[in-house]
C-alpha cells in the first residue's frame, strides 16, 4: 500500500477513505525523501530434506546444473510493500512475530535482495538490531573503536566521542566493565552499547531493530532523545519494537506490518489503535 501523495483531493474524498488509506503526517516542507520502497517481494529460500542435500558438493552440483533443490522451500517474507520516507521523520514499525520487519529492514540497509519490486535509498542508511555483531573476544573499549570505525568514524571522531559513547551506554555505572572482554557483558549491556555506538554518529537513515526494548526506564529514556536528535539533524529513523509505548514516545508515523504485507501506514495514534483492536481479537 502506497503513501497517499495527492494532496488535492475534496473534502469528502478524504472522509471517505478508510484507516489505512489516511494521508501520513508528512515533515514540514521542503520533503525530501530518503528511502522509497516500490511494490517490494523478498523471498527466502530455504534448503533441507535428505541426507547430502545441504552439503558443500551438493550445493556445487546445484549451481553447475542450475536446476533448484527438490527440497527447496521458498518463503515468502515481504509481499508488495510500498512506501515513501521523508528525511526528518521517525517510522514505527509493529507487526506480529514473523511479520516481516527485520527482512524489511534488511532490504532498505541493501542486506538482502529484492525478489521484485526496488529500494531506492537517499544517502547510506545504517541498521542497528540487538544481535549486530560485535567481537566477543574484544574489550567494550576495543568495540567502540572499531564499531566506529565501522560506521565510517575517523579515528579522531571516535576518540572526541568515545567517553559520551561509554557515558551514555551507562555500562560502566556498577564497575570499569567497559575495559572486559564483551563476552563478560550480560545481553543488555551489549544491546545498549551496540545503540551507543550507532547513535554516536548522525546517520542519513538509521534502522534500530528492537534497541530501546533492552534497558531500563532511564536508558530508554535517553534513546529516545536520542532520536528526536537524529531527526532534527535531518536523518530519517525507522524504530522497530513491540513496545506500543516506545512507538507512541518516539514516532509520528507507523508502518504496520502482517504476514509480509503492509497493512497500515499512517500517524501513530491511528495505526496503534487500529493494531491494538486487531491483538485483542
Amino acid at each position: 500500500m502506497a503513501v497517499a501523495e495527492d494532496t488535492g483531493r475534496g473534502a469528502a474524498e478524504e472522509s471517505a477513505k478508510t484507516p489505512a488509506e489516511q494521508p501520513v503526517a508528512q515533515p514540514a516542507a521542503p520533503w525530501v525523501p530518503t528511502v522509497i520502497a516500490e511494490d517490494l517481494h523478498i523471498v527466502y529460500r530455504v534448503y533441507g530434506g535428505s541426507k547430502g542435500r545441504g552439503s558443500a558438493t551438493a550445493a556445487l552440483n546445484r549451481i553447475v546444473r542450475r536446476k533448484p533443490a527438490a527440497g527447496m522451500r521458498e518463503v515468502h517474507a515481504v509481499r508488495g510493500v510500498s512506501f515513501t520516507a521523508y528525511r526528518g521523520q521517525a517510522i514505527g514499525l509493529i507487526g506480529s512475530n514473523g511479520s516481516g520487519k527485520s527482512t524489511l529492514l534488511k532490504a532498505i540497509a541493501g542486506l538482502l535482495p529484492a525478489e521484485r519490486g526496488k529500494v531506492y535509498t537517499d544517502g547510506q542508511p545504517s541498521l542497528l538490531g540487538v544481535n549486530a555483531a560485535m567481537m566477543n573476544d574484544l574489550t567494550g573499549e576495543r568495540n567502540v573503536v572499531l564499531g566506529g570505525l565501522a560506521m565510517g568514524m575517523s579515528r579522531e571522531e571516535v576518540g572526541r566521542r568515545y567517553q559520551d559513547i561509554v557515558d551514555f551506554s551507562g555500562i560502566n555505572e556498577k564497575g570499569d566493565f567497559i575495559t572486559l572482554p564483551m563476552r563478560t557483558y550480560s545481553s543488555g549491556m551489549g544491546a545498549r552499547l551496540r545503540f551507543s555506538i550507532a547513535a554516536a554518529k548522525d546517520h542519513d537513515v538509521l534502522m534500530i531493530d528492537e534497541a530501546l526494548a533492552t534497558g531500563d526506564k532511564k536508558f530508554q529514556k535517553r534513546s529516545e532523545a536520542r532520536i528526536r536528535e537524529l531527526r532534527k539533524e535531518a536523518g530519517t529513523v525507522f524504530l522497530v519494537s513491540h513496545n506500543n509505548k516506545s512507538i507512541r514516545d518516539t514516532c509520528e508515523r507507523v508502518l504496520w506490518l502482517e504476514k509480509g504485507e503492509l497493512r497500515m501506514d499512517g500517524p501513530t495514534d491511528e495505526v496503534l489503535k487500529e493494531y491494538d483492536k486487531f491483538t485483542s481479537k
